[in-house]
């Protein structure tokens, strides 16, 4: 048997460089969204299980995939499924001046079938703005999504937009659906026979072979708006078209969660197989923070999976991982004293830099430098020692080397790095 300790399934452990690649990531979404005025908020890793009861009790987040448990203080708790219902039970809790714009970036937990993109931990970013009802705001978080997804050089993306309405647009429309779909139960799958009973809704997610025909035949969300909706959606569409954001509508497009009204999108990354392209999504929310105890107010947002979206990175050839963690390496052949000193020097100077240890030999230290992926090393001996100069060698192109005094070569390696 083997007793070797393994990473859950369903997790897994990021070693650098993928992990150095994911913190870029986060860095370029904060910067893509911070330059609109969002601030960072960190909620915790795990709320009382009714936060995310209001998720919806037909959702399959609620129903089947949350890990909950009673905590040593009797205590029902969740690990957070999602994001959204967190930082608006903040914003209930703290009530911050509105509009309140916030992002995250972090973990969450469901308990699903493993598979390439999707996992049982799983990091999403996203943005979530509370208090405008205004529809450009909906344009606007759109519009981030899409700047980011830009940023990361990624060009097979695409925007699907829909309207759900109304809450009374919705209750309607699920009506509608529940009426078409009964009416030919039979020909629907057993799951989506199931599904039916709970959530009408999400029937027109089904992909499967049995359920195509009665859902290409469904009622259209669009043809059962309010005219109030149906103006907010056309202010939506019109900014986008505005700002260039490329995107169609959908009328088959729901999104999993109850909350949502009004407008909904998906970004579906065309680069992935079928089976896992979608990389974000999102919508409106109007009703969600007055069930978490603030007082009526609208909020629209959107999370983003970074796996998803790091699989379309791949699969575009963009967004690279890096291919060395440090600038310089020091190699120090005089007993190790001074590349004490050098290397953090050199850190001090803004560089990166690492070194050998354990008194190893030049040939030894060489071979670790080559191995670092460093672009330049630094080299002192018993004769740069007595001379107060280093031999600073380059490690990436041709070889070529030179001898420089210590108080050049900051300088020096600063101009081989550009």
């Amino acid at each position: 048997m083997d007793h070797a300790f393994r990473a859950p399934k369903g997790t897994r452990d990021i070693l650098w460089p993928d992990s150095a690649r994911w913190r870029s990531l986060v860095d370029v979404f904060a910067d893509v969204v911070s330059s609109a005025g969002y601030l960072e908020v960190i909620p915790p890793m795990f709320e009382h299980v009714e936060v995310f009861q209001r998720l919806g009790q037909a959702t399959d987040v609620v129903r089947k995939e949350m890990y909950s448990f009673e905590d040593r203080g009797g205590r029902q708790i969740a690990l957070r499924p999602e994001q959204t219902a967190s930082v608006v039970r903040a914003f209930a809790e703290h009530r911050p001046v509105v509009p309140w714009k916030a992002w995250y970036a972090g973990p969450n937990f469901r308990y699903e079938r493993a598979q390439k993109g999707r996992y049982r931990q799983f990091d999403q970013v996203g943005v979530e703005v509370l208090g405008p009802e205004d529809a450009h705001v909906d344009a606007e978080v759109i519009a981030l999504a899409w700047r980011f997804y830009e940023r990361l050089g990624l060009r097979r993306v695409t925007l699907a937009v829909n309207s759900l309405g109304s809450p009374g647009d919705r209750a309607r429309y699920v009506e509608a659906l529940r009426a078409h779909f009964s009416a030919d139960l039979d020909s629907l799958s057993e799951e989506s026979r199931t599904t039916l009973a709970v959530n009408p809704l999400r029937v027109l997610d089904s992909r499967r072979e049995a359920d195509t025909a009665l859902v290409a035949a469904a009622p259209s969300m669009l043809d059962h708006l309010s005219d109030d909706a149906e103006a907010h959606f056309g202010r939506v569409t019109d900014a986008l078209a505005a700002l260039g954001v490329p995107f169609t509508v959908s009328p088959r497009l729901v999104r999993g969660l109850d909350y949502y009204v009004r407008t909904t999108f998906e970004f579906v990354a065309e680069a992935l197989d079928a089976a896992q392209d979608a990389v974000g999504g999102g919508g409106r929310y109007d009703g969600l923070a007055e069930d978490l105890g603030a007082p009526a107010t609208p909020g629209v947002g959107f999370a983003l999976g970074v796996d998803r979206t790091l699989l379309a990175c791949d699969a575009e050839g963009v967004f690279d991982a890096p291919t060395s963690s440090i600038d310089v390496f020091v190699v120090d052949t005089t007993g190790g004293e001074r590349a004490v000193v050098l290397t953090d020097d050199l850190r001090r100077a803004g560089l990166r830099a690492d070194r050998a240890w354990d008194g190893r030999s030049m040939k030894a230290q060489m071979k670790a430098a080559d191995r670092s992926g460093a672009a330049m090393a630094v080299i002192v001996g018993e004769d740069e020692l007595a001379a107060g100069t280093v031999v600073v060698r380059d490690l990436r192109g041709d070889g070529g080397q030179e001898t420089v005094a210590l108080d050049s070569m900051i300088d020096i390696l600063r101009a081989r790095l550009r």
